[in-house]
């Protein structure tokens, strides 16, 4: 964004079209109002415009996102469908998810409740870029109860976090033992973070290294991003000049 502003330009102009109780709605936007109502402002309320400026300047098609972004997603077609229907043009492509799965997934955070990222707080994610003593020390911190009283008793949101991020990163096998520990209540919390930061670790290795590679030469990194920005240029900059002539913009 800081490179385009042609991004900036096309959020203004989708602004201009978004209309207040859609964003209001916004399952993220409530939910930021309930936590932190004294933080309110314009750009939290209209983030998912300058979302989908991101994606359809660029005129993407596919959309990598989690199950967390599902409706911010919507928004971004509903703006698509919205110029191309003011405008009477088919001029953006309406975007549509990427995973490389069978289904969206949405990766639990580590404090008992919510997605796992940055903006939660640091103990409640895991980074790519974590060494192995700082992912164990996380996952031991996790948030737990007491343990099951009765056999089979539905687990709180807290321990099926533990559950789902074991169904990422761990062998079958181990997800069969847990839960059967578990719904006989012989279950031990300590036993199951120990295996699981085993299987983040040993998961996340690769990544790990590979940033660590890539860190260590500021050259290839410097020429990626100045070669990326050339490239989202070029792309910003015929759809902007594309989009004003759509919309009649003329200059005298």
């Amino acid at each position: 964004q800081s490179d385009l502003p042609e991004t900036t330009e096309l959020y203004l102009l989708l602004n201009m079209n978004a209309y207040l109780g859609e964003l209001e709605r916004v399952t993220s936007f409530k939910d930021k109002v309930r936590t932190q109502p004294d933080n309110i402002n314009a750009g939290l309320l209209t983030y998912p415009t300058l979302m989908a400026a991101d994606v359809i300047l660029h005129k993407a098609q596919k959309v990598p996102v989690g199950k967390d972004q599902e409706q911010n997603l919507e928004m971004i077609r509903t703006f698509a469908r919205r110029f191309n229907r003011m405008y009477k043009e088919d001029f953006f492509p309406i975007p549509t998810a990427f995973n490389f799965g069978e289904q969206l997934i949405k990766v639990p955070g580590l404090d008992g409740s919510g997605k796992m990222g940055k903006s939660e707080g640091e103990g409640n994610a895991i980074f790519l870029n974590d060494d192995e003593k700082i992912i164990r020390k996380k996952v031991m911190r996790a948030v737990t109860d007491s343990g099951p009283v009765e056999n089979h008793q539905e687990k709180p949101e807290a321990i099926q976090n533990l559950f789902t991020l074991m169904k990422i990163v761990s062998e079958k096998e181990t997800i069969d033992e847990f839960e059967l520990l578990y719904n006989t209540c012989k279950i031990r919390y300590g036993d199951l973070k120990n295996k699981l930061a085993d299987d983040i670790i040993k998961f996340t290795s690769p990544i790990r290294d590979k940033i660590k590679e890539l860190n260590s030469n500021e050259i290839y990194l410097r020429k990626v991003v100045e070669n990326g920005a050339e490239r989202a240029r070029i792309s910003a900059q015929k759809t902007m000049t594309e989009i004003r002539e759509i919309i009649g913009f003329r200059k005298f």
